[in-house]
């Protein structure tokens, strides 16, 4: 299943920009549309940045040049009128989600697929909202987008069952693979993920060890690539915080955030995107 000629991102933040990056090197058109013109010329920068490192790689066939003409950048959801998909890539919030999805579903033609790009909302709850539901499903990526192999597909109630092929063939095309859930508060991903993490700030906050030494336990017995708290981290304390409250309001106490993560976010240490979270991110800013 071919990708659309055309593709539509709303939100130009590291995720938005990493979701972008990743049709445009499979070969799409892509158009991302942002709050503001200084948003939207951060965004431009990002994506050309992390289009110009694939390229020093040597991985991409085609230039850097030829990459970003395939790029707009802009602030009006009308841009979004050709696209065969719209992914919607704002903060996870309920209400935001809502009113970005409304919006971008009132312009894109009547075959376009509307994706979000939640990590742990509920699509049927967000598909309430639509006026086309079976067109609507859940395209969570993982960060960072570009060298992530996984997107997790996400079925809502009401979403058409022949767009789960067509969205495995998307993802393939993206050279990346498809695991389908169905609705459920955190999907799979951020619901063990979350979870992970949490007990893994619960023993750095009752000091049962370090930060590096807790990360090393998973990564060096269990062969997980990144460690819990580090991987909190690349994901943004924030996100995880925001999670995990969702899945508190579904599930109860067993999700409940550990006040350490509400101290940090509280206090801007947010991972990566900050500079500072459970390690120091000062160089990679």
């Amino acid at each position: 299943m071919s990708l659309p000629q055309n593709v539509g991102v709303l939100g130009g933040g590291r995720m938005g920009a990493g979701i972008a990056h990743a049709f445009l090197l499979a070969g799409a058109r892509v158009h991302v549309v942002e709050r503001d013109e200084d948003s939207a010329d951060a965004a431009r920068q990002r994506i050309e940045a992390s289009l110009e490192r694939s390229v020093a790689r040597g991985a991409e066939a085609l230039s850097l040049d030829e990459l970003a003409s395939a790029l707009t950048v802009g602030t009006s959801v009308g841009d979004f009128a050709q696209a065969g998909l719209v992914v919607e890539a704002v903060p996870e919030d309920r209400e935001l989600k809502a009113e970005a999805l409304s919006r971008i579903e009132a312009v894109v033609a009547g075959d376009a697929v509307l994706a979000t790009n939640t990590s742990s909302i509920s699509i049927t709850d967000l598909a309430g909202g639509l006026a086309f539901p079976e067109r609507f499903l859940g395209m969570h990526f993982f960060n960072p987008v570009p060298s992530s192999t996984l997107i997790e597909v996400v079925i809502g109630a009401q979403t058409l069952s022949s767009l789960v092929d067509t969205l495995r063939g998307w993802v393939a095309e993206l050279g990346k693979t498809a695991v389908v859930v169905r609705d459920s508060p955190g999907f799979a991903s951020s619901r063990l993920g979350v979870m992970l993490a949490l007990e893994a700030i619960r023993m750095l906050e009752e000091g049962v060890a370090s930060a590096a030494d807790i990360d090393a336990a998973m990564e060096l017995g269990y062969r997980h690539p990144t460690g819990p708290l580090r991987t909190t981290d690349i994901v943004g304390l924030d996100v995880r915080l925001g999670i995990a409250e969702e899945l508190e309001r579904a599930f109860g106490e067993r999700f409940a955030p550990p006040a350490l993560l509400r101290r940090m976010v509280d206090d801007g240490q947010l991972g990566r995107k900050s500079g500072r979270g459970f390690y120091d991110w000062s160089d990679e800013r």
